[in-house]
């Protein structure tokens, strides 16, 4: 099973213009006990999926439409419609997983045996993903003369079970290819495309000149025509928490093995709002979570993600740090200099636009500074560690650990129930182990040479 991580904001704040973007990893797979699979308890359902999932491939409408229950008129139509979206979609692998037939409760009446499914689509964009996209639907099945029928996907909504949309299900699709990306949108604005193909081209190798980790050095964006649409490919049905931010990528955090493929989400109405080089940092702090996603975990602090984000955005660029940090620079100059750290809570979007825009400005600060007393390589290097940091070790039964006290030489440790003086490592001291390791110093030092570091940039 994966779930999605708490979003993750993130700012560029480009040529006096705040606007915020984002990233949203999911967590790792997490195991499961084993039980018979829905798709073994209901072979025919999965049947049904299988050759639903070969019509698409195959580009056959009428066998896609074959799934899909006659009397159910109104989905029907929207399924044609969906179908004819996918033209010109370079698609593979597309395939559909039964996961569970109770996944919400049905009401009203149903004519026939049914079942509230989740189903999972896995794709692939042909020539972009090594592995494929996972999106979530909710449909109610419906069996009619001994055969189970989809008769619709939107009964879940409720219970609070909308699934994740897809660009063809909002409309029709537009595809622009370019060198290094793929940006998929809705067909009424082509020159917006365009843009967006032109500026993820430019952002690919700006990423690869400051990221020397392997990545796919391709990135596929989609552009929904509303921040409604752009929730929707995010599995919500509420745009208020998208509002103002500019872009978000997806993604699954700290895999180095197949994992779900990376898209960059763009929400049309604030990216409008950005300037020539606010759209270039919007488009290169996205790519580069895609770079460095799979050494980006649970143990990296969001400073130094969104920081590593904004740096590499802006660097280059040779802009005075007053010009790109304005609100801490506000800050700084009426008193008020940071007295650690930006902390998660000041990435929350229920914390304020002032508090978030000096979160990140103030992150991009503390990676600029490593860049320039450490170099470029240590960054990279300290980027990496804080990744490793929070991996679970076996030595520790699966939670990494330190000694308060020193055990006997060859004693096994105790458990850390038996009160032996061990106890879980938090963030923070993962953190200052793998500074220390890299940058030879501690969390407690790095941040007052930080503090002193804000104080001269923006004074």
């Amino acid at each position: 099973m994966s779930h999605q991580w708490a979003r993750r904001p993130s700012r560029a704040g480009a040529a006096g213009c705040a606007v915020a973007t984002g990233l949203a990893l999911l967590a790792p797979l997490a195991g499961c006990a084993p039980r018979t699979s829905s798709s073994a308890r209901f072979p025919d359902v999965q049947r049904m999926l299988d050759d639903r999932a070969r019509a698409v491939q195959k580009r056959d409408e009428a066998g896609f439409l074959a799934a899909v229950d006659p009397r159910a008129t109104g989905y029907r139509a929207r399924q044609r419609a969906v179908f004819a979206h996918l033209s010109g979609i370079p698609l593979t692998d597309w395939r559909y997983d039964l996961d569970s037939t109770d996944a919400f409760p049905l009401t009203g009446p149903g004519g026939g045996e049914r079942l509230a499914a989740k189903v999972r689509l896995r794709y692939r964009l042909k020539g972009y993903d090594t592995a494929p996209v996972n999106a979530v639907q909710y449909l109610t099945l419906t069996e009619r003369d001994g055969r189970w029928l989809i008769s619709s996907d939107s009964d879940g909504a409720a219970a609070g079970k909308s699934g994740t949309r897809q660009l063809w299900d909002q409309g029709p699709v537009r595809v622009v290819h370019g060198r290094h990306s793929l940006v998929l949108g809705g067909a009424a604005h082509l020159d917006r495309l365009k843009d967006l193909a032109r500026r993820a081209d430019q952002a690919v190798p700006a990423v690869s000149a400051a990221w020397k980790g392997k990545w796919a050095r391709k990135v596929v964006v989609e552009a929904p025509d509303s921040v409604e649409q752009m929730a929707q490919l995010m599995g919500s049905d509420d745009p208020s928490g998208y509002r103002g931010i500019a872009a978000v990528t997806t993604g699954e955090a700290g895999v180095t093995t197949a994992a779900p493929a990376d898209r960059v989400i763009i929400n049309p109405d604030a990216y409008e709002e950005l300037n020539d080089l606010g759209r270039k940092v919007v488009l290169t702090h996205e790519t580069t979570h895609v770079a460095t996603r799979t050494v980006t975990t649970a143990a990296t602090p969001l400073w130094l993600s969104e920081g590593f984000a904004d740096w590499v955005a802006y660097r280059g660029t040779h802009r005075k740090a007053a010009t790109t940090a304005p609100e801490l620079t506000r800050a700084v100059h009426s008193g008020k200099l940071p007295a650690k750290l930006p902390t998660d809570a000041d990435f929350g979007f229920s914390a304020g636009a002032d508090r978030l825009a000096k979160a990140y400005e103030g992150s991009w600060l503390a990676c600029r500074m490593i860049a320039e007393r450490w170099g470029e390589a240590k960054l990279l290097a300290f980027y990496r560690a804080a990744g490793r940091s929070g991996l679970r070790t076996a030595a520790t039964g699966g939670v990494p650990m330190e000694a308060a006290t020193v055990a006997p030489s060859g004693a096994r440790p105790a458990s850390p129930a038996a009160g032996s003086g061990y106890r879980p490592l938090t963030r923070a001291d993962r953190t200052d182990r793998a500074m220390r390791a890299q940058l030879g110093v501690g969390l407690a030092e790095f941040t007052a040479q930080w503090r002193a570091y804000v104080r001269k940039q923006l004074r």
